[in-house]
């Protein structure tokens, strides 16, 4: 039994110390290290199940002190294996926050392209420029307008809570 409880201890810090490189590795090596400690923590766990069938053989005096190694190992890889999928859970949404990040800075948020169709429209309609100056000074104008009746809404909800509280 302790020759192999001494390999799977080794195996234990092994992977503690692969831990501390997924945060430094790149992205082409990350999957790799991942896998190699999911792998290694599949092999302990198989080696786990052996040592607890022989900590059961073990001379009555010896046995508690057996299982309790044997738990304390299990305790650790259950841990370890916990990190991995904390850091993977991680990565995962990183990764995704990338993606979603990525799609918004190339949407192309074009109202100037928007408002450039219209007038080519009016112009095709037939409406003057003296008109198009107007609508497009009215948009400009409606612009204020909302964002001053957005702060006048912020201001009565303000005073609004202030005096119901």
């Amino acid at each position: 039994m302790e020759p192999l409880y001494q390999q799977t201890h080794k195996q234990v810090h092994k992977i503690q110390s692969h831990m501390g490189r997924l945060e430094t590795a790149d992205k082409q090596s990350l999957h790799l290290v991942e896998n190699e400690i999911q792998a290694s923590i599949d092999q302990i766990f198989s080696h786990l199940e052996r040592l607890e069938i022989l900590s059961s053989k073990e001379p009555p005096n010896k046995r508690q002190n057996a299982k309790l190694r044997v738990d304390q190992l299990k305790y650790d890889v259950q841990h370890l294996q916990t990190a991995l999928r904390n850091f993977q859970h991680r990565r995962y949404t990183r990764e995704q926050q990338e993606r979603q990040r990525e799609e918004l800075l190339s949407r192309t948020f074009t109202t100037n392209g928007t408002q450039k169709k219209i007038l080519d429209i009016a112009n095709m309609l037939g409406l003057s420029n003296t008109v198009m100056r107007l609508i497009e000074k009215r948009a400009f104008q409606d612009k204020y307008f909302m964002i001053g009746g957005m702060l006048l809404t912020c201001v009565v909800m303000f005073l609004a809570v202030q005096y119901l509280t």
